[in-house]
């Protein structure tokens, strides 16, 4: 059934805020992916926190034109279905790279990071990219390891001073 030209401006300011609010997105092709895998894929999308929406090419352009993805739109080709990564950068890839492996037909031609477009040879690379969270205790553990070496090796030195005290009154002792 087609859209009328009000639900095309709904579809295209849906898509458009979600890729202005996205760190990354995906375009991958599901052609001869039946139903339910489809609806397999954004269930797995949906409790990671990733966005999809299948979108005619030319709607998806006009959507993606004044955002960070507007690199994908000469790639725009084919029947493509769109994910948006709006947790964190690497969480569209992971979706992406799982749901492939068990899926053949279910191919990622396309992936945008921060106005660059990648190949899809680097999904593994963005799938492996931190979660916020990771990111944060990466951060903080960096954060904390010099200050930590700091207050070992300050109190070393007086823990130092009372092993050697208490190794000569054991000398003097045993003498």
């Amino acid at each position: 059934m087609p859209l009328n030209f009000a639900q095309k401006e709904a579809v295209v300011a849906e898509v458009s805020e979600v890729a202005r609010n996205a760190y990354s997105a995906i375009g991958a092709e599901y052609r001869g992916m039946s139903v339910a895998e489809l609806t397999d894929f954004r269930v797995k999308a949906r409790q990671a926190g990733v966005y999809v929406r299948v979108v005619k090419n030319t709607l998806a352009r006009r959507a993606l034109a004044d955002t960070e993805f507007a690199c994908m739109s000469d790639a725009l080709t084919g029947p493509l279905v769109l994910a948006f990564g709006r947790n964190d950068p690497g969480s569209v890839a992971r979706v992406a790279k799982d749901f492939a492996k068990d899926h053949e037909r279910f191919k990622v031609r396309m992936i945008a990071l921060s106005g660059q477009l990648l190949d899809p040879s680097e999904l593994e690379k963005v799938a492996k990219m931190p979660t916020y969270d990771e990111a944060i205790s990466i951060l903080m553990a960096t954060l904390k390891a010099p200050i930590q070496k700091l207050a070992a090796t300050m109190n070393e030195v007086p823990g130092k001073l009372v092993r050697t005290i208490a190794a000569v009154r054991d000398a003097k002792e045993a003498a």
